[in-house]
């Protein structure tokens, strides 16, 4: 399970978020990856981005498939319920903190109680088991994978065999965010074009 926190790689994410914004407006359905969630803040972290860029009635339309293969660590139901030490939650922006999370108890945060996702946001993602050597993709209808600080723990080969899977998992023109550190391997730069200059944001390409 790879270490993560909230709004890890912000610059990243927002635009690939806007980058998905701009591709689904008015559509009905919109469907996101998380490979690799680890215990959760990533993928709750992408919905408080795509929340706020999409707004509470679009945001109804969407639903983010948040996959890891080891359910280690933080427990599961845990993940599931949305719950996080307040000491866990202080990367988060104020504003964002207060509209997105509730307390558990009426114990004030500051006395080290936990917070709770609201419900409008915890009920559009859904946590599974998902080995991505298996090369099989829980769907292909996505606009928007996410895949950070997991490559690099795969050989050259299976990274390539992942990235391709990836591909085949994402509609046309859909997104893929990546970690900085992991370059796109050049056997798959046929498969994406780089987005973002600084950032590793890649779209799909026709192939």
């Amino acid at each position: 399970m790879a270490f993560t926190y909230f709004f890890r790689d912000e610059e990243c994410l927002a635009p690939a978020v806007e980058r998905l914004a701009d591709a689904v407006l008015g559509r009905q359905r919109i469907r996101v990856w998380d490979a690799g969630c680890a215990d959760g803040p990533e993928p709750y972290t992408v919905a408080i981005l795509v929340a706020e860029r999409l707004g509470k009635f679009q945001f109804r339309n969407v639903r983010i498939d948040a996959t890891d293969v080891d359910e280690s660590g933080h427990s599961s139901q845990a993940i599931e319920r949305g719950s996080f030490a307040s000491s866990e939650l202080e990367r988060i922006p104020p504003d964002l903190r207060d509209r997105y999370f509730q307390p558990e108890s009426s114990e004030p945060p500051e006395s080290g109680a936990r917070l709770r996702v609201i419900e409008e946001l915890r009920s559009q993602v859904t946590f599974q088991r998902h080995d991505l050597l298996s090369l099989q993709a829980p769907r292909s209808d996505y606009q928007l994978v996410v895949c950070k600080n997991v490559l690099l723990h795969f050989t050259a080969e299976q990274r390539v065999q992942v990235l391709t899977m990836f591909h085949a998992a994402l509609e046309r023109d859909g997104t893929l965010v990546m970690e900085q550190t992991q370059p796109l391997p050049q056997a798959c730069e046929r498969l994406f074009t780089r987005t973002v200059q600084n950032a590793s944001v890649y779209v799909k390409r026709d192939v």
